[in-house]
């Protein structure tokens, strides 16, 4: 009898907590592009090297190609990711479905058909968090290291840290960036970023693509046949070359650039997909709970029949 009496108690418990959870999954998808957003959307916040602190995307940690001013393309290019370009027209985005393992944003009707998606809110945050980044990246004080190579950094193996130069950068030969799986790299380059053809960023140790991040105040080459690790944050444009392929994203205040290239987002695990994944864990136990104490009431109700 105290079982029959206590069941509706422990399922109207039950119920709260799940509601609970997800009025909790409701409100979070619903921020905008405020400060509060930047933290709470960026997945790169528990990553850290010391007192280095990874930089906060935002929603636009949720494109693997983010421009202002248009994406241009030499087809066939394969892109892992969701795209788009705010405020220009979608016209100016000039890829194909069939290359995009993702979703076209456009801020209007325009935009490859039939897939482009229309969504000029979200980019606008995106864009505006893009930005926040890129401003977030420039600011850090405190370098490890100023002018390293003269900015010439090609054969070296760079560990976690702020790397700061106040010239171009060239990537002539391999470098290896070598870290831990929470250890974060940043790049301010005043200049340009320049990586020669069959070049390749290799990672050692556990590093991560999504940790890593390029500020660049000019323009990003990356040459023919060239494999490129990391986030390039460029105030200008972003130029792949014929065959290049980049493990990171292109988020650029211009244009980015195309050439039959291979382009994947890295893994990216934000807050609100933490608490999302979280959310659905408790509500399949609080369902497998229901179930098996309705289970024991049904046996011990026939038992006393």
């Amino acid at each position: 009898m105290k079982l029959k009496k206590g069941l509706p108690i422990v399922a109207m418990l039950l119920i709260a907590l799940v509601s609970g959870c997800s009025k909790e999954l409701d409100n979070n998808s619903s921020l905008t592009a405020s400060a509060a957003d930047l933290a709470l959307k960026s997945g790169n916040t528990v990553a850290k090297s010391g007192a280095l602190n990874a930089v906060n995307l935002g929603i636009a940690g949720d494109f693997v190609i983010l421009s202002k001013t248009g994406i241009t393309d030499v087809y066939k290019s394969s892109v892992t990711g969701d795209i788009g370009s705010s405020p220009i027209s979608g016209a100016a985005i000039l890829i194909k479905c069939s290359e995009v393992s993702g979703t076209i944003y456009s801020v209007n009707a325009a935009g490859p058909l039939p897939c482009r998606v229309t969504n000029p809110s979200r980019l606008t945050t995106a864009v505006s968090n893009m930005q926040a980044a890129y401003t977030d990246a420039a600011g850090r004080t405190n370098p490890k290291s100023l002018n390293l190579g003269a900015g010439n950094i090609g054969g070296k193996t760079l560990t976690a840290g702020l790397y700061k130069f106040t010239s171009n950068v060239v990537i002539p030969t391999n470098i290896t960036l070598t870290g831990s799986s929470t250890d974060v790299w940043i790049f301010q380059i005043s200049g340009t970023l320049k990586m020669s053809s069959a070049v390749k960023i290799i990672l050692a140790g556990g590093a991560q693509a999504k940790n890593i991040f390029w500020q660049t105040a000019g323009a990003t080459t990356l040459g023919t046949t060239s494999h490129f690790e990391g986030n390039i944050l460029s105030q200008t444009a972003i130029n792949m070359q014929t065959g290049a392929t980049i493990n990171g994203r292109m988020l650029a205040q211009t244009a980015v650039t195309l050439q039959m290239n291979t382009v994947v987002k890295p893994q990216y695990n934000s807050g609100f997909q933490n608490r999302k994944r979280g959310c659905r864990k408790v509500s399949l136990f609080c369902f497998d709970l229901f179930f098996f104490l309705r289970c024991v009431y049904l046996f011990f109700h026939k038992q006393n029949v």
